[in-house]
């Protein structure tokens, strides 16, 4: 698990980490929802699909991690909607955060921002 925080230190979310290829694929088909402040961290991902997904997501795609945990927000992609297909890549990413839909708003999280892995 990881722990996701804004910049100023304020704790939006704790993750799973998905750390298998296998997981990565299937990520979160077959979960009926995510809680508040609950999500899952992707590695090694620059896209996403919402095949078979059954509820909408936020999307995070972070950058490289730097030396002091932090990594920036390279794009946010919110309220995807389940079964739309793929979220084509980004440029630069190394991970992608799936939250519960809206949540990235609500956390004040946008493109430029650095988030904490804690």
């Amino acid at each position: 698990m990881l722990d996701v925080r804004r910049a100023d230190g304020v704790s939006v979310w704790r993750v799973t980490i998905a750390s298998s290829w296998l997981a990565r694929l299937r990520g979160l088909i077959g979960r009926p929802g995510l809680a508040q402040g609950e999500g899952l961290y992707l590695p090694a991902t620059s896209s996403i699909h919402m095949m078979f997904m059954r509820f909408p997501i936020d999307c995070l795609f972070v950058g490289a991690r730097r030396p002091d945990g932090t990594a920036p927000v390279l794009a946010v992609r919110e309220r995807l909607a389940p079964w739309r297909g793929i979220v084509w890549w980004v440029r630069g990413a190394k991970a992608a955060i799936e939250v519960p839909a809206g949540s990235a708003a609500d956390a004040g999280i946008k493109p430029g921002d650095y988030l904490q892995f804690v």
